[in-house]
């Protein structure tokens, strides 16, 4: 609007005093640098300038350089300083499978609290309604959303209405909400930078906050060079199974049991029916159906489910060598599989009840008569000797060593 009216002559910027860009980088992510370099060009060159940016990409640095005299910058906080208080995380998939991964992640912290930031306005849209079509309490933030639409998502977003929230780093830039505990990455930003600002904010006001990468292989490099900047390695988490999933889900309904208000004024009057129509169970019935009332769908999702295979990243393509177990684990063959009824959970709870104590189980391939799974090198011999002695369904279970 401002360059149409000096296109006019109708305005002079000739004795302008004073120059502010607020949200320098915000603006050159929505396509203005142009237009601000036309209007930086009309102002006189005595004039005071003062340029606030949440990050420093080459493009202001650029803008500082051309229009500013011997520029002060002031820094509020320490320069890409890696908050203590915010665990970094990262999981390496293949492409085909992040949406999958992000998926297992919201499952498994059922209080998240959080936004997941996209690359682009259409990724944005199309994470978000695959979220909301499976059932997530979930809305998106983008740059195509009317003034009214905004507004109205981050409201919901503020009184925790929404758990989560879809964005791109601009859209999100007018919000500023406490309490978060996640930020998820959709996918790594291009600069370090739009990084540290994304993980900033979690972990506010001395809590602590969760910043989860869902990456692919080519860009470990980048999460090399934000280690470097921050001074803070990441950790690499290991996808969380669907059993762990389960776990996780159920005890989180149950410490919602516990903590229910309990309004007995309003149910007073219905409690008699109620104990009548329920009475033919005992207590341990009624848990159980009640657990599985809101449980069953978890289940039947990840029962079945294959874990999602973490890339090496030797291994570029994402292809696993056949016949290859990860490294630091043996891969054992069982005469059990898919025909059999067997699932990942089953082969999960059937290693824990033939071996005592707690066993790292890697990758598990079921095939239709037999399967393959990962058991970490150390208690691979033990696992083998130990399972061999059992039976499952009235047959032995026969346990060795997969030849690759």
């Amino acid at each position: 609007r401002l360059i149409d009216l000096m296109n006019r002559k109708t305005v002079d910027l000739g004795n302008v005093k004073n120059v502010i860009l607020d949200e320098a980088d915000e603006m050159l992510d929505m396509g203005f640098t142009d237009s601000i370099n036309e209007i930086l060009a009309a102002v006189p060159e005595n004039r005071n300038m003062l340029l606030f940016s949440a990050t420093m990409p080459k493009e202001i640095a650029s803008i500082t350089k051309k229009y500013m005299n011997d520029p002060k910058e002031i820094v509020i906080g320490r320069k890409n300083e890696g908050n203590k208080n915010i665990r970094d995380i990262y999981y390496m998939v293949r492409a085909q499978d992040k949406y999958l991964a992000l998926k297992r992640i919201a499952d498994y912290y059922p209080n998240i609290y959080g936004i997941i930031f996209c690359r682009t306005r259409k990724e944005t849209q199309e994470i978000a309604d695959k979220l909301i079509q499976d059932g997530y309490n979930a809305d998106s933030l983008h740059g195509e959303l009317s003034q009214a639409q905004r507004d109205y998502v981050m409201q919901k977003f503020r009184i925790k209405n929404l758990q989560l929230l879809v964005a791109t780093d601009v859209a999100a830039r007018g919000l500023d909400v406490d309490n978060l505990t996640h930020v998820i990455n959709y996918g790594l930003p291009d600069d370090v930078e739009s990084y540290t600002h994304r993980r900033g904010r979690t972990g506010r006001a001395g809590k602590t906050g969760i910043s989860i990468s869902i990456c692919h292989v080519k860009e470990k490099g980048k999460i090399r060079e934000i280690e470097r900047t921050i001074n803070k390695k990441f950790e690499r988490g290991e996808m969380p199974t669907g059993e762990q999933i389960c776990e996780k889900q159920l005890f989180n309904l149950v410490d919602q049991i516990e903590k229910v208000k309990v309004n007995e004024d309003e149910i007073k009057g219905l409690m008699p029916s109620i104990y009548r129509k329920l009475e033919w169970l005992d207590k341990e019935d009624i848990i159980k159906r009640m657990v599985s009332l809101e449980f069953n769908r978890m289940i039947d999702y990840y029962k079945d489910a294959d874990d999602i295979e973490v890339v090496d990243i030797n291994n570029p393509k994402g292809k696993r060598v056949k016949g290859q177990a990860e490294e630091g684990y043996v891969r054992f063959f069982i005469n059990f599989g898919k025909t059999d009824n067997l699932t990942v959970p089953q082969l999960i709870e059937l290693v824990n009840r033939c071996v005592p104590g707690k066993v790292k189980i890697g990758r598990i391939d079921l095939r239709d008569s037999f399967s393959f799974f990962e058991i970490e090198e150390e208690e691979a011999e033990r696992v083998m000797k130990l399972m061999n002695e059992f039976e499952l369904a009235g047959r032995r279970i026969s346990v060795e060593v997969a030849q690759a």
